[in-house]
């Protein structure tokens, strides 16, 4: 069973549901360790102290906040639970919106909201009213020292909650959306508009695959079994666009044999691999 990495309660008025909250989503890739290059053997990272020279355990390292050169206010961890907020036990709905209001550049980490045996009922009661009224819900949590605003929505017959930005955190780009040029031609508009429908389709997530990763294992795979390493694919030659007409009219007439192909092979054979080991 995944691990839980909050507990606590949403405050709904005067309505508290006990709940906790679960990872959604974890990054997947091949896990490597790092070896001394001259016998194999796997290292072993350590804190160490150069001023006394010696190798210092967890239990002898504090928090310091630099003040100065070279001059530190220390802190205890222990200091900093005495001054934890209501957010890391309660999380308060401040006020509801409507998602669409909620700019995905804000979107940071996912989460499954799971009520408690007790607040069962109340949950349900929540999550019906934001289905009904089709609306999200904004607060605030407290996760690993860090108070975070998030967004609550319902999803699958249950909640996420999805922690989001401060307004403060998100950087703009001092050249970002200027420069661009407005005497596009029609012809250009309606050819890059048919290219657009021509790839239009219902999003399914399961059907994107981690490339790099396949190739990575297929090197594991063929290091293991002692054979030559397979020759790495090709990147496809990229150049700047000179004629934009001549490169959409390739691109739609791309699109046509790449939908021929398509259709010719709707059941492919599946090439099989030993499964490797994956970390989050």
């Amino acid at each position: 069973m995944a691990q839980s990495v909050w507990k606590g309660y949403i405050s709904f008025g005067l309505v508290s549901v006990p709940i906790r909250l679960m990872a959604a989503a974890r990054a997947e890739h091949v896990r490597f360790h790092e070896l001394h290059r001259t016998c194999g053997t796997r290292l072993k990272q350590q804190m160490y102290c150069p001023r006394d020279e010696v190798a210092v355990p967890r239990d002898e390292i504090i928090l310091g906040y630099e003040a100065a050169n070279d001059q530190y206010v220390t802190v205890d961890r222990e200091e900093l639970r005495r001054f934890a907020p209501r957010t890391s036990r309660a999380m308060d709905i401040l006020q509801f919106v409507k998602l669409e209001e909620v700019d995905p550049i804000y979107f940071e980490t996912s989460y499954y909201l799971m009520p408690e045996e007790p607040g069962r009922r109340a949950y349900a009661l929540l999550l019906d009213t934001m289905e009904r009224l089709k609306l999200a819900a904004v607060a605030k949590v407290t996760l690993h020292q860090r108070e975070r605003p998030v967004i609550l929505r319902p999803f699958e017959n249950g909640l996420t909650l999805h922690t989001i930005y401060y307004a403060e955190e998100i950087r703009p780009a001092a050249e970002y959306g200027k420069n661009l040029p407005r005497d596009l031609k029609k012809e250009e508009a309606a050819l890059a508009e048919q290219f657009a429908k021509s790839l239009t389709k219902p999003f399914h997530p399961e059907e994107f695959h981690n490339e790099y990763q396949r190739q990575i294992q297929k090197l594991l795979e063929t290091k293991m079994k002692g054979k030559p390493l397979p020759a790495p694919e090709k990147p496809p030659k990229l150049a700047p666009v000179i004629d934009l007409m001549d490169a959409l009219k390739k691109s739609m007439a791309g699109r046509g044999a790449s939908a021929q192909r398509a259709g010719a092979s709707a059941h492919p054979a599946r090439t099989k691999h030993r499964k490797l080991r994956k970390t989050a």
